[in-house]
């Protein structure tokens, strides 16, 4: 699963990964339009994100086809676990000429140097949602028996294609790490929606989307804080309604 990376992050209580982890050892800041790989691949948005990794949809020029491109945090432990990923998946992917065995396949990796030391990167076909995501926009209702029959045979088939035949044992098998071949809403897959690619940096976008999404979470808790200290006033008044004098925290 690459769409929210390692560890079940769909489970998060924070929609983003802390700006406190773009240092050095960490996260590598990325800009829509920059690129990786000597120009080779262009971001284009982020797909998600984990304790180890993040990860955009790019756009691979050599073969104009987009991708995932995964971007390991730079410190030795995180460089560590993805060098044995990429093994992992060199073997998945030697064996599967084909690309018939249910399991993402890695297309590419190279090491890209940023302020933030070195980072290995790891390039995967595109996919699209996951399994849990499916779940949870059929509202826990479950899903059609002959979906669930389907989804169940290619699950089965790439456990049945590691186990026996690359000798890999899958430890973490979830909802949120199978993925669907496509997004739920169309006009979110670049493919199935003829999207342009975007192969130029935008003017002013100097990795503005971090700061802004902390800074609207910020904002978010502030107006939770507001409405309790509303509430504890109105109580603490009875009819009165004046809330004069009151920080609301919100600037």
């Amino acid at each position: 699963m690459y769409g929210r990376c390692s560890s079940g992050s769909e489970e998060e209580d924070e929609e983003e990964e802390g700006r406190e982890d773009y240092r050095k050892g960490g996260y590598h800041a990325v800009r829509v339009g920059d690129r990786f790989s000597e120009g080779r691949y262009v971001a284009q948005r982020k797909l998600g994100w984990g304790h180890f990794s993040t990860v955009w949809l790019a756009f691979d020029t050599r073969f104009n086809k987009f991708v995932a491109l995964k971007i390991q945090r730079s410190a030795a432990q995180f460089a560590d676990a993805v060098k044995h990923e990429i093994e992992a998946l060199t073997a998945i992917a030697a064996g599967d000429p084909s690309n018939s065995r249910c399991i993402v396949r890695m297309i590419d990796n190279f090491k890209h140097i940023g302020p933030n030391g070195q980072h290995f990167c790891v390039v995967l076909e595109f996919l699209g949602d996951s399994l849990l995501r499916l779940i949870r926009y059929n509202r826990n209702k479950g899903l059609p028996l002959n979906k669930v029959r389907e989804i169940s045979r290619c699950i089965l088939v790439g456990l049945d294609y590691l186990h026996r035949e690359v000798g890999v044992i899958h430890t973490d098998l979830k909802p949120e790490n199978v993925l669907l071949v496509s997004t739920i809403d169309p006009s979110k897959d670049p493919v199935r929606s003829e999207a342009s690619p975007i192969l130029d940096r935008p003017e002013g976008n100097l990795n503005t989307w971090a700061s802004v999404n902390i800074y609207e979470k910020k904002l978010k808790k502030a107006a939770m804080r507001a409405v309790v200290r509303i509430s504890r006033r109105r109580a603490s008044m009875g009819r009165s309604r004046n809330l004069r004098g009151l920080w609301m925290g919100l600037i």
